[in-house]
């Protein structure tokens, strides 16, 4: 474990403990979305000179992408899981790393920026569905 890591997990797990309104995976998969959003922007923009500062509304946008490469059709369950039912909840958890220093945010930043991102059911569920009725499938006597 690196000393990142090592810092990151000592500092979640006592906050867990004070403020146990999600628990320790939801906080480590803000930051691997984080570091995913980060290397994906910075992909798109051939011009950016290195990481760059990401909005909001990006990070929510690049939230739903790994949440569906990372737990595909599993993916709300693992928010149910986590207690997180709307993306103002990933709003509440960025802010929390914000508040350990192992996030930054700029003064333009705020909770808000998280309100109404996405519906979850539409952005994780839909994708998912076999559209049309499922065909008849064959009796076992």
């Amino acid at each position: 474990m690196s000393e990142y890591d090592a810092e990151f997990t000592e500092k979640i797990a006592a906050f867990c403990r004070r403020k146990p309104r999600f628990p320790i995976g939801a906080y480590a998969f803000m930051r691997d979305a984080v570091n995913f959003a980060v290397k994906t922007v910075s992909l798109e923009d051939p011009k950016a000179k290195g990481p760059r500062h990401i909005s909001g509304q990006e990070l929510l946008d690049k939230i739903r992408v790994f949440l569906l490469i990372k737990y595909g059709p599993m993916a709300r369950q693992v928010l149910d899981y986590w207690g997180v039912t709307h993306t103002e909840d990933f709003g509440e958890i960025v802010f929390d790393m914000v508040g350990l220093e192992l996030l930054s945010v700029s003064p333009e930043d705020s909770i808000d920026d998280f309100m109404h991102g996405f519906d979850f059911d539409e952005a994780l569920v839909k994708p998912f569905q076999v559209p049309g009725p499922l065909p008849d499938l064959p009796k076992i006597d």
